[in-house]
């Protein structure tokens, strides 16, 4: 794997380094906005908010946008913020995923580093098929999470990983291209009319980590199974997270889970619709790259689609501010058409991608100074 920029390296290795945030709350633009629901505004606002109230991290979908998380995930996990007085939920959906199986291991913010190396880095190319994507994913994936490691991620006692899958059904679940197609075509259509059409083409499959499986799976509309993770399907689970659909093969037959063909979690929880919070004044972290909370993939067409305002009444959302987009190459998050419009060009892409991680360095430091300045009440704005 070929190495993140030198200055990015720098940025994002140097536990002692101080980040000079240009952008303040005193006065001057700042790098990144706060939102809050109902409760978790109240909360933040009585001047009640701690970390320790933190029970769960949600990581949504968001394909190579997550990059620009990367600083703010680093900065936590470097100030052991999360997990100092109870268990705290890293539930993740395709990249959340994988971002949240770095947290377990060994050495969480090297293991993270060598995701964030190996994703960046990672070259597709115009003869790669669903199946090659998936082989290269399998490699990835090898890279930052050893085998070796598992027992001691299975260990941990600070954090729980959740990760998010879709079991495929009909012809979702065929590797034929143009049948896969029609039935997600099929999809879209009926989810258009509900989203509980959704669960005609998909199921909703968590895989915990735990002796018991999350709270939110209990919950009266939650819809699907839950798998225990173990040794075995720990990596299989976090690959098929991010199985996109007609890009990546899907992961079959994970053991210990239904039989079947597993594909991204995003297809069914791209964003946040579930009600993580377990206890009335729990706060639900979620970082995301935008202002809009998108519940399903299909749903990203359909404007009036949003999360029920109850599911979101515990959530702190952090995303970047305008100012931070602005700084950005070509003034946006990284995506995933980056790959189409680089394919000829990875290097470009590459630099363009570490640009935005160096970026990305002091949004964490933000946070943490917003809250311990006591700043943030002043500043969320509900959700």
């Amino acid at each position: 794997m070929h190495g993140l920029c030198r200055r990015c390296l720098v940025n994002l290795q140097d536990n002692s380094l101080h980040v000079k945030v240009f952008a303040r709350w005193n006065g001057k633009m700042s790098q990144i906005r706060i939102k809050a629901g109902r409760r978790a505004y109240e909360i933040i606002k009585d001047g009640g908010f701690n970390y320790d109230s933190i029970s769960t991290y949600f990581g949504p979908a968001v394909g190579p946008r997550w990059l620009i998380s990367s600083g703010f995930d680093l900065t936590l996990i470097r100030e052991e913020i999360l997990g100092r007085s109870q268990t705290v939920q890293l539930v993740g959906s395709s990249s959340g995923a994988w971002r949240f199986a770095a947290w377990l291991q060994p050495a969480a913010a090297d293991c993270y580093r060598k995701f964030l190396d190996a994703y960046v880095n990672v070259r597709y190319t115009r003869a790669d098929t669903p199946a090659t994507v998936l082989e290269k994913f399998k490699d990835l994936i090898n890279f930052y999470l050893e085998d070796d490691a598992l027992p001691f991620a299975l260990a941990n006692k600070k954090y729980r990983l959740t990760v998010l899958t879709a079991r495929s059904r009909h012809l979702v679940a065929l590797e034929i291209k143009w049948l896969q197609k029609t039935g997600l075509i099929g999809c879209f259509l009926l989810n258009f009319f509900g989203r509980n059409n959704i669960y005609r083409f998909a199921e909703r499959v968590v895989f915990y980590h735990g002796s018991k499986p999350p709270a939110f799976c209990f919950q009266p509309q939650f819809r699907g199974s839950f798998v225990r993770i173990n040794e075995i399907n720990f990596k299989y689970a976090v690959m098929a997270s991010g199985a996109i659909p007609l890009v990546v093969a899907g992961v079959k037959d994970i053991y210990g889970a239904p039989r079947g063909v597993y594909r991204d979690g995003g297809l069914i929880d791209y964003h946040l619709c579930h009600q993580f919070a377990a206890k009335e004044n729990d706060i639900v972290l979620f970082f995301h790259h935008q202002e809009r909370i998108i519940p399903g993939w299909l749903d990203k067409k359909i404007k009036r689609r949003t999360p029920d305002a109850g599911m979101l009444s515990n959530v702190l959302m952090v995303f970047p501010a305008q100012s931070f987009i602005e700084k950005l190459p070509d003034e946006k998050v990284p995506d995933r058409d980056d790959f189409l419009t680089y394919i000829d060009d990875q290097d470009t892409r590459i630099k363009k991608w570490c640009k935005a991680v160096d970026l990305s360095a002091p949004l964490g430091e933000e946070f943490l100074e917003l809250v311990a300045s006591g700043k943030i009440k002043d500043v969320v704005e509900r959700l």
